[in-house]
């Protein structure tokens, strides 16, 4: 990895971050709070939040195998997606590599801030190798972005793979694991330590139910958290996300409840849809969705919006070519689609 400073922008590296009436008393006892220019009125919601989640850092740590100081908490994923663009890619100059097809906000993110933006094809079994991707490199990449396991495809890529590009690229790689706790595969998170390059993305929205709260996590390196927090807006994640997040990290137990409740589901729906005469195929999965391919896969989602079901239609997505992308819902949601689907001659 190049030295940290040669990856960031200049003008990141130097800057002087705005300091919040919240952090400059941190670490002392205060009872009587007038520097914040807030009502004194309506407690608890007159004041500003704790603008770097320490409580909830805390307990995240206990949960997630890692230092509160290695945690960066966003405004969904979608900040902590946002932000290495922000704090390590030059306008106009650098660029990213990515796998595709993915999640798209990674491109979404590269143009909003005019970064070039280079997709490497996965092959037939939507897999990838590490050369490919360093080959798409040159002097001005400074991030390579791996989805595992990948949407819209769900399965996981090859770990062997994920951990070459990480040795051998000089840049950042960030692999995001929103869906990794459906997943056999180990979290990346662990190799922390090891990889002073490597950033791990994982989110509320999905095996944790928490999706309303807007509530997104990177776990990396120390010094990379702290460019996070000097670039990140002062109180980025509200009161009432943090307040739910605690709510939800008391309770790890349910959510691995409902985590199995779902492999349960995923397994009975792959096997009820392989039976279905108007699928072709089910793609292997390691997420809380599955990829299928079908006859007609427009004409299959078109019926099912008429039927009041909404399915995720990936079929101008590249190497998904007549498939839909189903999210695994409740026992009576699936029996509610497999119905409809077993009704539809096409």
């Amino acid at each position: 990895m190049k030295p940290l400073e040669q990856l960031v922008r200049p003008n990141i590296w130097r800057l002087a971050p705005y300091s919040s009436a919240r952090n400059e008393y941190s670490g002392r006892t205060a009872r009587v709070f007038l520097d914040a220019n807030e009502n004194p009125y309506n407690a608890p919601f007159n004041r500003y939040p704790d603008p770097l989640q320490l409580e909830v850092k805390q307990r995240l740590s206990r949960v997630k195998g890692v230092s509160p100081e290695q945690i960066f908490l966003g405004n969904g994923s979608d900040e902590a997606i946002d932000l290495p663009y922000r704090c390590f890619c030059e306008p106009g100059k650098d660029n990213v590599v990515a796998i595709e097809p993915t999640y798209g906000m990674y491109k979404v993110c590269a143009d909003i801030n005019n970064v070039e933006y280079r997709p490497v094809l996965l092959d037939q079994n939507y897999q990838i190798e590490a050369a490919r991707l360093l080959e798409a490199c040159d002097a001005n990449t400074k991030i390579i972005w791996i989805c595992s396991p990948n949407n819209p495809t769900g399965n996981s890529i090859r770990r062997e793979e994920i951990v070459s590009t990480i040795e051998q690229f000089q840049g950042l790689v960030i692999v995001d694991e929103a869906y990794i706790d459906f997943s056999s595969q180990k979290s990346l998170r662990a190799e922390l330590g090891k990889y002073p390059n490597l950033i791990v993305l994982n989110t509320f929205s999905k095996a944790w139910g928490c999706a309303a709260i807007r509530l997104g996590m990177a776990f990396a390196s120390k010094e990379i958290i702290n460019i996070y927090n000097k670039v990140k807006y002062p109180y980025n994640v509200n009161q009432l996300t943090q307040q739910q997040a605690l709510e939800a990290l008391s309770d790890p137990y349910e959510v691995d409840r409902w985590v199995r409740m779902l492999l349960q589901e995923r397994s009975r729906m792959i096997e009820a849809f392989k039976m279905l005469p108007i699928c072709e195929k089910v793609y292997p999965t390691d997420a809380n969705f599955f990829l299928c391919k079908m006859n007609n896969a427009q004409q299959t989602y078109d019926y099912l919006v008429d039927q009041g079901i909404i399915v995720r239609n990936r079929t101008r997505v590249q190497l998904c070519g007549n498939c839909l992308r189903v999210t695994i819902g409740t026992k009576t949601e699936n029996n509610e689609l497999l119905a409809a689907l077993r009704c539809f001659r096409g």
